[in-house]
């Protein structure tokens, strides 16, 4: 049963054994695939953010960050990043953090979630959010550069909360 719950500074470790596999393969995030230690929980622990780590038997098996997608008149609007540790994709961990995300995202007041950059490629994630009621409101054509397939588009997905 995957339970979630705030990250501590003591999660250090296992957000890094989750997040470098993903970052090294480079098919999912727009971010550098050497990124270092430092500057990839600099970035999911970012100011601002609000993360959570999902766990399994006390075992961290996923974590997400939630957090303002923009300032001023768009600041009811929040963005999530998500991660699973390898291995454990088709379990529900990434459903229950969205489920989580979405739930925390009305408690502290935001009306609507944003995914600013879902490669396509990632075709799981895609229907994924789909099946938790985001829909696709804009497409970037060839925005990604994916290592395996070449440049594929990536979306925009939106829902309210």
């Amino acid at each position: 049963m995957v339970t979630i719950r705030p990250v501590q500074d003591s999660d250090e470790d296992a957000l890094w054994a989750i997040l470098s596999p993903i970052l090294a393969a480079g098919e999912s995030y727009a971010l550098p695939h050497d990124m270092t230690r430092e500057k990839a929980l600099a970035f999911w622990r970012g100011p601002g953010y609000a993360v959570f780590v999902a766990e399994d038997e006390g075992r961290v098996v996923g974590t997400y960050f939630l957090r303002p997608n923009g300032q001023g008149g768009a600041c009811h609007v929040c963005n999530c990043g998500y991660a699973t540790a390898s291995g454990l994709e088709g379990r529900g961990i990434a459903s229950a953090m969205c489920a989580h995300s979405l739930a925390e995202a009305r408690e502290r007041g935001y009306r609507a979630m944003q995914y600013n950059f879902v490669v396509s490629a990632n075709v799981r994630a895609v229907a994924l959010w789909q099946r938790h009621g985001f829909k696709v409101v804009g497409q970037l054509p060839k925005a990604f550069h994916h290592p395996k397939q070449g440049y594929v588009d990536a979306f925009v997905m939106f829902r309210d909360v």
